[in-house]
């Protein structure tokens, strides 16, 4: 099963009639779940919520062959934990869907290290559903020291 989810803050209907359109196409066998938030677009081809508590949103995560998600920092660590493959879409300015790209810009790191698959728009995403049943994630090395030290770097550099 493909947990599809949006996050609980703002609606993603891009992705989630991306997703809908490639389950039309037969561009995916496998069944989709998904969590939609207040979406605008109803999926017709696969089963949604608007929200899930949070014992079952874990539970979609933990059992989910594979995740398609906006590029959230909390369903991508998640997806990392559980070393689920995950393929993300984030969310653009351009198109009002946040006020910064910063999706964009986190997703581009996370990729750069094998960790997720990103697609940034309807065909990549339909490239990146194909990738997502054989896709490995790297793990994610974390190194708290260092990032200890870039901090107190920049608090050090404000005093200058």
């Amino acid at each position: 099963m493909i947990f599809l989810t949006v996050g609980t803050q703002f609606p993603f209907d891009r992705l989630v009639k991306a997703v809908d359109e490639a389950i039309e196409k037969g561009l995916v066998d496998d069944q989709v779940y998904a969590q939609i938030g207040s979406s605008e677009y109803k999926p017709r081809n696969f089963e949604y919520v608007e929200f899930l508590q949070k014992n079952q949103f874990d539970s979609y995560v933990r059992n989910a062959t594979g995740i398609i998600s906006h590029a959230g920092m909390g369903v991508i660590m998640m997806a990392l934990e559980y070393k689920k493959p995950l393929l993300v879409m984030p969310r653009c300015k351009k198109f009002g869907e946040v006020v910064n790209d910063h999706q964009a810009a986190v997703t581009e790191k996370f990729e750069e290290l094998g960790c997720i698959l990103v697609a940034t728009d309807k065909d990549g995403l339909h490239r990146g559903i194909q990738k997502l049943k054989c896709f490995t994630p790297k793990p994610r090395l974390s190194n708290p020291a260092a990032v200890a030290d870039r901090i107190c770097s920049f608090i050090n550099n404000l005093q200058d």
